[in-house]
């Protein structure tokens, strides 16, 4: 699994002209989903994101987790993580998981996440969305499971 972190002032979903979901202070988790991942690569994922100190503390540094600053996350279901742009100018989505699994597993992550006391929002599986954010700092990190 891959997930792009976006710690956001404020995050919201909007699909076919309408709003899907929202969330206030917190991170807006893109996620892919790869052909051999499995629920412990969800658990580690969840666990590392959700811990994650990227929430400044009153001297200004970063050092809270999402649970320390009572952060909400938005997550994003993204294939295009997997895209293999190595050969030719189409990229190939070979690596990323089929639609059944990586819906599984996007369904199984969100689920982990809110088991730890998060509150989760998502957006529409397999659907255009606008996504909207305001990028706190701006603060982006990378994250695979592997």
């Amino acid at each position: 699994m891959k997930a792009v972190i976006q710690r956001v002032k404020k995050s919201s979903v909007c699909a076919e002209n309408r709003l899907v979901s929202q969330i206030g202070q917190g991170l807006l988790v893109l996620l892919g989903v790869s052909t051999d991942d499995r629920p412990p690569d969800a658990d580690y994922l969840a666990g590392k994101i959700v811990h994650l100190r990227i929430f400044e503390d009153d001297k200004g540094k970063m050092n809270r987790s999402l649970i320390e600053a009572n952060g909400e996350m938005m997550v994003v279901s993204q294939f295009t993580l997997f895209a293999d742009c190595r050969k030719g100018r189409r990229p190939s989505f070979t690596d990323a998981a089929s639609p059944e699994k990586a819906e599984e597993m996007y369904q199984y992550f969100i689920h982990k996440v809110a088991s730890m006391g998060i509150a989760v929002k998502s957006g529409i599986f397999r659907s255009m969305m606008d996504v909207h954010l305001v990028n706190d700092g701006p603060v982006t990190i990378i994250i695979e499971s592997r």
